[in-house]
């Protein structure tokens, strides 16, 4: 059964979890476990060395459909399937070790916030990351380092056993509180070399996965895990206005004119998201399928979907939220914690404005920096 009706087939479960997951701050350890017996985890690691290295849209589909089930759950499983691409960077003997764990799940920060310094064989690493989602079910952490090779640091990305980690509860916050993105600590942790690896270098592996833009591929999960919270808040606004009655008027919600404008622009904002994003998306995983080079434009036009879809997301809840009055205030109603969810996603840096700035000028042919795209 292809891993997206597995998926489907799983949500009701999901949408089961959402009070616990919002009570809990982290996922129910079954979900969990169920999550990686699917494959999520697994999603963006090297076939050869026991991972699924499925293409942009599978992946696209399945955050999509989590976020849709729960904002929580998508962001989780997004985090925990994108950091796979680290082991495409790794030697298969060292990708297939970390992937014999059935319960295998790397999270991390990619932020050089730590400092690496080289020792026989390896590195002794200390730092502390913020932001780490699904850092308390991971068994694999990554971190993001700088390490002193001549006369410059050099950002180098580590790969540390979750259990040599301090996790530090920090993650109290409005929305997504169940993706438990902690603060993550590492204190003298020798990490050996064949765990160490730059994302700045171009991958040795082959396979158009591992050609893929990373910072794209990092960053794309962002809009289709907000664009399946939006589809939520689509469903339950449609439920809602047509139970809920004018108690003047016995006038159903869905009669409204404003009411249905919303729902309207609602749909149209995640169907052009979508779109955009999807065909953004086919069209870079159409040239490193062919081989060619992906230039600064396209993985600028790659980013500004992401960021589009994202925020036209948070735009399409908010427009339901406020239609469907004072209901939408209530704990019980999932609109609520949609409006949380979406505008918690949109606070990534990965969809921030600076993203917007540095798009426009590359394809304005400005002289700038494209490595973060």
């Amino acid at each position: 059964m292809p891993i997206l009706d597995e998926v489907r087939a799983l949500t009701p479960d999901v949408r089961a979890s959402a009070e616990q997951i919002e009570r809990d701050r982290s996922l129910p350890g079954d979900l969990v476990h169920r999550l990686a017996g699917l494959g999520v985890f697994r999603l963006a690691a090297p076939r050869a060395a026991g991972g699924g290295e499925a293409d942009p849209i599978t992946m696209f589909e399945v955050f999509e459909e989590l976020g849709h089930a729960d904002g929580s759950v998508g962001w989780f499983a997004m985090i925990g399937a994108a950091t796979g691409i680290a082991l495409g960077r790794l030697a298969d003997s060292t990708a297939t070790e970390l992937l014999a764990d059935p319960r295998f799940l790397i999270a991390g920060v990619a932020a050089p916030l730590g400092r690496a310094v080289a020792a026989p064989g390896g590195y002794r690493v200390s730092g502390r990351w913020p932001f780490a989602s699904a850092s308390r079910q991971a068994t694999w952490l990554v971190g993001g380092c700088l390490v002193m090779t001549g006369e410059q640091p050099e950002p180098l990305h580590v790969i540390l056993p979750a259990a040599d980690v301090t996790v530090h509860d920090t993650w109290d916050v409005v929305g997504l509180r169940g993706t438990g993105s902690h603060d993550i600590e590492a204190v003298d942790i020798f990490v050996p070399a064949e765990r160490a690896f730059s994302l700045q270098r171009p991958a040795t592996r082959p396979g158009p996965l591992f050609a893929f833009p990373v910072p794209g591929l990092l960053a794309f999960g962002i809009g289709a895990v907000s664009l399946g919270i939006a589809r939520a808040a689509v469903a339950e606004f449609t439920r809602l206005a047509a139970g809920k009655r004018n108690p003047a008027t016995g006038e159903v919600l869905a009669a409204k004119p404003a009411a249905r404008t919303a729902l309207a622009e609602a749909e149209s904002l995640v169907g052009a998201g979508r779109a955009f994003l999807t065909g953004e998306l086919a069209s870079v995983w159409r040239r490193v399928t062919a081989g060619e080079e992906v230039g600064a434009a396209e993985r600028a036009r790659l980013r500004l979907a992401v960021a589009y879809a994202t925020r036209g997301a948070a735009r399409a809840v908010d427009l339901l939220y406020d239609a469907a009055g004072g209901s939408s205030l209530f704990l019980s109603s999932p609109l609520q914690r949609h409006f949380r969810d979406v505008h918690a996603a949109t606070q990534h840096a990965m969809v921030g404005s600076d993203v917007l700035e540095l798009a426009g000028a590359v394809l304005l042919d400005q002289p700038v920096p494209t490595a973060r795209l």
